[in-house]
């Protein structure tokens, strides 16, 4: 009797589920059905929301949108610097102010022609603006002496005239080639300074620039022409000299184009 109470009691034997594996089966169904749905969608591409999805997955993923492209240049320019029109704004800015200083240039010459000084100075059109070189052996200034030679005060009257009511500030660059100063300057620095400031006050004295708009800068001897960095007296003639920096007010981004308009766009200053 004991025997077959036991027996009575005890558990059921558990039936394995032979079926399971069909829920990973139809898992796998449904990834193969996803990934032929997806590149079904993708034989028909709607370019317009292909670039949608494009730019939403690249949102996304911590990246900026598509930016449009300068095709003229070959360079990705920023969406605020292109106008309804595609055009690079910044590089349109950058040939007009190369064109404005152009105008400038040329305007400055002409004063000087008729003095028959056109060949005194040097001029060049960069990134920085227009700057005009008053260079040469003993045209402007003498060695070691910060006085303005009668040629000197020619020239800055052809120019102050034309430059005072432009909008541009101007910076007055003194220089001193490479050997020491005798007095009353006790290095190069003073002189390049006095230099400078012979011109700065002719400007402002006599041609009435606003002074607002311009200072001098004095470099000493730290930065010689680099095609007169020798000890030569053409050389040290070279470098006794003043920059008349006329800066462009343009931002730095149209700035640096400048080369490029003048380049592409205008006579080369």
């Amino acid at each position: 009797m004991s025997a077959r109470r036991r027996r009575r009691h005890e558990p059921e034997e558990e039936h394995e589920n032979e079926e399971r594996w069909m829920a990973s089966y139809m898992d796998m169904v449904t990834v193969l059905m996803c990934m032929f749905i997806v590149l079904f969608a993708m034989s028909t591409v709607d370019q317009k929301k292909f670039e949608q999805l494009k730019d939403s997955l690249a949102t996304g993923f911590g990246q900026v949108k598509t930016q449009k492209v300068d095709t003229a240049s070959g360079v990705v320019v920023p969406p605020k610097q292109v106008d309804e029109t595609g055009k690079n704004t910044d590089l349109t800015l950058a040939v007009k102010e190369a064109e404005n200083l152009k105008e400038l240039r040329d305007r400055i010459l002409t004063a000087l022609g008729k003095d028959g000084l056109q060949n005194a100075v040097t001029m060049k059109i960069d990134e920085r603006g227009l700057t005009i070189g008053l260079v040469g052996n003993e045209t402007f200034f003498a060695s070691n002496r910060a006085e303005l030679s009668q040629a000197a005060t020619v020239v800055l009257s052809d120019m102050g005239p034309i430059l005072a009511p432009t909008p541009y500030q101007v910076s007055v660059e003194g220089h001193a080639d490479l050997r020491q100063p005798g007095a009353p300057y006790p290095t190069n620095w003073e002189l390049s300074a006095g230099r400078a400031t012979s011109v700065l006050r002719h400007l402002v004295e006599v041609d009435t620039f606003p002074q607002d708009r311009i200072a001098a800068v004095s470099y000493g001897s730290a930065r010689p022409l680099p095609t007169a960095t020798g000890t030569s007296d053409t050389d040290l003639a070279a470098n006794r000299r003043v920059d008349v920096v006329v800066l462009s007010n343009q931002p730095d981004e149209v700035r640096k184009l400048i080369p490029q308009a003048i380049a592409g766009r205008t006579t080369t200053g």
